[in-house]
Parts: structure tokens; sequence; C-alpha cells
């Protein structure tokens, strides 16, 4: 015996122009995000972040690891 099951799963126009909106607007946020991070950061002297154990060229990858929760 076969069992069938309908679904209605919008894979239209609609469902996809949704789902990029969806998805630029979450790469905007993380842009900003990544942004604010790496502005804090860069604000701090050479003696802050000596204390806090950062080198100054490691910023791009700790605002980077922050948004991408790496």
């Amino acid at each position: 015996m076969a069992f069938v099951q309908n679904t209605t799963t919008d894979f239209g126009i609609t469902a996809r122009l949704r789902a990029f909106v969806a998805q630029a607007s979450a790469n905007w946020a993380m842009n900003r995000e990544y942004k604010r991070t790496y502005a804090q950061l860069s604000r701090l002297t050479n003696r802050e972040l000596a204390d806090i154990g950062v080198r100054r060229c490691d910023i791009a990858d700790i605002a980077r690891k922050h948004v991408h929760h790496l």
C-alpha cells in the first residue's frame, strides 16, 4: 500500500524572494557587527591590547570569529 502526503510548500518566486531578503538582511547584520567589533578593538591602544593578550594584526580575525561564532 502506498502512502501519499500532500504538502503546501511554496517553491515559487515569492518564497525565493523572501529567502533572498532574509539572507541579505542576515548578512547585513553580520557585517554591521563585524565593523562594530573591529572599530571598538581598533580604538584601543597597543598597551590596552597587550593587556588583554591581543596583537593589533589579530583584530580582523577576532572580529570575524566573533561574528561567525567560531
